[in-house]
């Protein structure tokens, strides 16, 4: 499976549409929330938390594996993840360290690495779940108090 791009343009999104643009080159193609969650239903994908641990400790996508972000090693994830075209969907707060791991893997040779257009904030956004420690829970760390305005649905830690 290779997801080529989406494109999330409304009113509302246009901050942070301008916001993406300024940061990423979309050198890793974007994926939908709701691709994800349709795609994460009938496929095998390898879901990647590109945030800090603190964050992931607050709440995770469901099935997200923690690979951080300033500790990120290629070296550790080839290890572990074998399969250079298994598909792979990376996230973070909206979408800029998420790029950032994305391209890293993409020049370590991995084929089919998507990057979660909106991150965390756009899954939570659209009413999905969120966990930690197993459990579901409403709680989103928002990484600073300026991220935090692109967070509409739950509970904001800083």
């Amino acid at each position: 499976m290779i997801i080529f791009g989406c494109s999330i343009v409304s009113g509302q999104n246009e901050p942070l549409d301008k916001l993406l643009s300024k940061y990423n080159k979309t050198d890793v193609p974007y994926i939908s929330v709701e691709e994800l969650k349709m795609n994460r239903l009938k496929d095998s994908v390898v879901i990647l938390d590109a945030r800090e641990k603190i964050e992931y400790d607050v709440s995770h996508l469901p099935e997200a594996i923690f690979v951080g972000y300033s500790n990120f090693s290629e070296d550790q994830f080839s290890q572990k993840f074998k399969d250079k075209s298994a598909p792979i969907v990376v996230y973070c707060s909206i979408g800029i360290r998420s790029e950032n791991i994305g391209n890293k893997l993409q020049k370590a040779g991995y084929t089919n690495v998507s990057n979660l257009y909106g991150g965390i904030f756009a899954w939570k956004n659209t009413g999905f779940e969120v966990f930690s420690n197993g459990k579901e829970t409403n709680k989103v760390h928002t990484f600073s108090r300026n991220w935090a305005k692109y967070l509409e649905k739950g509970e904001k830690i800083y």
